[in-house]
């Protein structure tokens, strides 16, 4: 089968497209066949050698995909082989204190599809059963293969994590990257009102026709936590929806009201961020971290994008071949929304 995978950490140049063996399905497997698959930020840090990253012989890279079921292996009841699947990049042991509770991406041997296992950006992929759901039949295959990863994670943000209520107001910044316009869209979707932040004019009205009630540019516009003060009528947003990290800290903590919530995902921007402990517990802020979601979550959030139609934004779509090309586009920050293989092509 063909894949973009690696056999040492580095650069862009380590990337190779080539042929590796296809995988069989084991006891409560699934194999796909894929479709489409999507880009995250993750490829790149996987690519450099993020701690825990696995480059032993060809680590096919990839979290996210879209297609149909090839093959069920025993004990299999849920799928039968023509089905089309959507697929959850978190794996975890589904026998733990955390995952009998439901806190899958808490149990201590999760792992992610692309990091410590074989990737999505391949023709084939083996995947637990319980990590599949049944693609909402209004996507197309690169919004199918969109949607997994960055509404997940969204998803378990806004939700279980920030305990997100119908009606709130919620600071987005760094619109355009994929959970990003997820969390536009979710937020939008379920009766929120959404500010959202850009150096990108365009982006900005981009977001505005999508459904955020403001777009602020933090590169042209002044202070960004002053105008969500002055938008909310002084008050401050209720949550901050942050995947940027170390540049959007001290914004998010003078954006949000007294009791408001700041949930973090992400470290594109850095990692390394200067908490003001005072305005933490003066104003009963609470700073939440979240990573992708529950199967419960995922089981949810399907049903959600049926019903309501929503649409994950797809920028550009490329061949498993152009995959360098892809990935320097991520790479530029110019994206609106995701980027997507199409694997068939």
């Amino acid at each position: 089968m063909r894949a973009a995978f690696i056999r040492q950490f580095g650069g862009p140049e380590v990337v190779q497209i080539g042929q590796l063996d296809r995988p069989n399905p084991g006891r409560g497997e699934v194999l796909v066949k894929v479709k489409a698959s999507a880009l995250n930020h993750l490829d790149v840090w996987v690519r450099k050698g993020r701690p825990g990253a696995e480059a032993k012989g060809a680590h096919i890279l990839g979290s996210d995909a879209a297609g149909v079921v090839e093959k069920v292996g025993e004990d299999v009841e849920a799928f039968a082989v023509g089905d089309e699947v959507v697929v959850n990049a978190g794996v975890s042991c589904m026998k733990c204190a955390w995952c009998r509770r439901g806190d899958h991406s808490e149990c201590p041997q999760f792992k992610l599809l692309g990091f410590q296992l074989p990737g999505t950006h391949a023709e084939y992929l083996v995947a637990p059963a319980s990590n599949l759901g049944h693609k909402p039949l209004h996507l197309t295959w690169p919004e199918a293969a969109a949607l997994p990863l960055s509404h997940l994670t969204a998803w378990h943000m806004l939700f279980p994590r920030a305990r997100f209520r119908v009606g709130e107001t919620v600071l987005i910044h760094g619109i355009g990257g994929g959970v990003a316009l997820a969390a536009l869209q979710i937020v939008k979707m379920t009766g929120g009102k959404a500010i959202v932040t850009s150096s990108s004019d365009e982006k900005l009205a981009r977001a505005k026709e999508l459904g955020a009630a403001h777009g602020l540019n933090y590169k042209t516009g002044g202070d960004v936590a002053a105008q969500v003060k002055e938008l909310t009528g002084g008050r401050g947003a209720d949550i901050a929806f942050d995947t940027v990290g170390a540049p959007t800290f001290p914004i998010s903590f003078a954006a949000v009201r007294r009791g408001g919530r700041i949930v973090t995902c992400g470290v594109t921007g850095g990692r390394e961020a200067t908490v003001n402990l005072q305005l933490l517990y003066w104003n009963h802020i609470s700073l939440i971290g979240s990573t992708m979601g529950s199967h419960e979550d995922f089981q949810c959030l399907l049903p959600a994008v049926g019903m309501s139609h929503l649409r994950p934004v797809v920028d550009k779509v490329y061949k498993l071949e152009q995959y360098a090309e892809a990935v320097r586009r991520m790479e530029s920050g110019a994206q609106f929304g995701k980027i997507v293989l199409d694997i068939d092509a």
